[in-house]
């Protein structure tokens, strides 16, 4: 029998409703009783003893928010009583023990994956098309255009021909109104899906709105970024078309290629629109090279490899009231799994930090981790601030509505994603992952913009949490969805990969999901699971320009 209340940690002051409860009903919880004073929706906290103003709300242990008006024993919180806050933080102050879960389940196992020759390994193998400026992005849409269909990696045309369906029935006579009443179904038109290259994933493009007219700073962080796509470990060989007077120049792209990997050789083709004949020439030319890259890298095939060579990112978009309860700590305990297992974990969106950076410091591996991370989470802070915002402005009204009120509330749920584990290292963005371990990322909220900077700093495998759902992808890094609840894994059967919401139920355990999450991965980095995302051709990407971003 589903349980109606959860109290997340014992020194909370709200409980939380795992269904709708009306006003009047006695809860009884952990010998004590409550009458609510309001109706609780589902995923929303009603408070434990009457709270004056400016009354502390404690919630995962932390300071979550203050009370703005008084709150009867048993009154909902909501943003119409309730503002954000959070404690202060500074650098590690007390030494951290942690003790890793049992993983002699997963000794020995491992992965299908594409060996690089620096020792890394990807999960997938692209091929990349980068432009270093948006003046080049229609002739990637050309190339796009031209290549994917014939060599068998065109998206479905369902919609193509829903389309036409409503041109031969308008051509026919048929009104608007006799069209908005028509039933029509949508049916798979049939294209080549047979793969010229087996062995190539994809053919992926980072069309962006950078590299000129912006700042030289916007454009050197942009360049950075090309850079640590065109060196990951999921991509195969790069072809990169620049105009010639942008601010990311070509030897730029190459010397910050060189700088993150001094060893760099795979297939790298680079046209510049302005020292050729023609566009059409530059065109042809660009598709012909890649083909012949694109034969060469088809030899290179899936091969074993230990999980500690995995690198995975978490991230959670479309958070509700049991983000913090079901999928990220489900999630949690499968990255201490994989740190358990020598593998890397990275954990970013510093905006959805905020409340819980003196428990991530105190779990920092020493004082200089701390401190960097102090600092970005700190610089970051005083930029919003600056702008006239802050991190308490980062909830989106869908994550209000459904139970996370203020940014700490949020906060507080979204780094159980990163499990359990201490913090061996603080990237700022881009910078590479460089030890086995959970490392902090300095990424926004912002879901695209996370998965992007995630990325960069080598993830090899997303593991995505929702409660609302969306259809966030990543174009070169698989991108896995995990439901924290099953009416939306029901709902958006189409892009949910897992559903958490049977440990809401009691169906289930933290420890159980993470497991089969570690288990999704393992299949998904192998080739053999494909996630709902890649399959739907969610190819985000948003280069971050360190502005306000929440």
């Amino acid at each position: 029998m589903q349980a109606k209340v959860l109290k997340v940690h014992p020194s909370d002051n709200v409980i939380v409703a795992l269904t709708d409860l009306p006003q009047g009903e006695l809860i009884a919880y952990e010998n004590d009783a409550y009458v609510l004073a309001d109706n609780v929706p589902q995923k929303h906290k009603f408070v434990t003893h009457d709270l004056a103003v400016g009354g502390e709300i404690i919630m995962y242990g932390v300071l979550v928010g203050k009370a703005t008006q008084p709150i009867p024993r048993g009154g909902l919180i909501h943003t119409h009583n309730v503002k954000h806050a959070a404690s202060d933080y500074f650098g590690k102050e007390k030494e951290y023990t942690w003790s890793a879960p049992d993983v002699s389940r997963w000794q020995g196992r491992t992965f299908m994956g594409y060996h690089r020759p620096d020792g890394r390994v990807g999960t997938a193998n692209y091929w990349l098309f980068v432009p270093t400026v948006f003046c080049e992005n229609r002739n990637l849409d050309v190339i796009r255009e031209a290549l994917q269909k014939e060599l068998g990696y065109g998206q479905s045309e369902k919609y193509k021909n829903y389309t036409r369906q409503l041109v031969q029935l308008y051509q026919s006579g048929q009104s608007p109104e006799s069209l908005l009443s028509t039933d029509l179904r949508l049916h798979e038109e049939q294209f080549n899906t047979r793969r010229l290259f087996p062995n190539v994933d994809g053919i992926k493009f980072l069309t962006h709105q950078g590299g000129c007219g912006g700042t030289r700073q916007d454009s050197a962080v942009l360049n950075a970024l090309l850079a640590s796509y065109a060196d990951h470990p999921n991509v195969a060989g790069v072809t990169v078309l620049s105009l010639g007077c942008q601010h990311v120049q070509l030897e730029d792209f190459r010397q910050e290629l060189l700088r993150r990997n001094p060893g760099f050789n795979k297939p790298l083709f680079t046209f510049e629109q302005q020292k050729s004949q023609s566009e059409e020439g530059l065109i042809a030319e660009a598709i012909k090279q890649t083909f012949v890259g694109l034969v060469a890298v088809n030899g290179q095939t899936r091969q074993p490899a230990p999980l500690n060579k995995l690198v995975l990112g978490v991230k959670c978009g479309g958070s509700d009231g049991f983000s913090g309860l079901s999928a990220n700590p489900a999630v949690g305990y499968a990255a201490d799994l994989l740190v358990g297992l020598g593998a890397s974990v990275l954990l970013a969106e510093f905006p959805e930090l905020c409340g819980v950076e003196q428990e991530l410091a105190d779990r920092c591996v020493d004082g200089d981790v701390a401190a960097k991370f102090v600092r970005l989470m700190k610089s970051y802070a005083a930029q919003a601030e600056a702008a006239g915002s802050g991190f308490h402005a980062n909830p989106s009204p869908g994550n209000i509505r459904d139970g996370l009120i203020t940014d700490a509330i949020k906060s507080a749920g979204a780094a159980k994603k990163g499990g359990t584990s201490p913090i061996v290292d603080v990237l700022d963005y881009t910078e590479p992952v460089r030890k086995p371990g959970l490392s902090l990322v300095c990424t926004p909220g912002n879901d695209v913009e996370a998965t992007t900077g995630k990325t960069s700093s080598g993830a090899t495998l997303i593991v995505f949490t929702t409660g609302l759902g969306t259809p966030t992808g990543n174009p070169v890094c698989p991108v896995i969805k995990i439901s924290t609840n099953s009416t939306l894994a029901r709902r958006m059967a189409d892009i949910i990969d897992i559903n958490t919401g049977d440990i809401i139920t009691g169906e289930a355990t933290i420890e159980s999901k993470g497991e089969e999450i570690l288990e999704y991965c393992i299949r998904a980095a192998s080739g053999e699971e494909i996630p709902k995302s890649v399959q739907l051709g969610q190819d985000d990407f948003i280069p971050w320009k360190r502005g306000v971003s929440l």
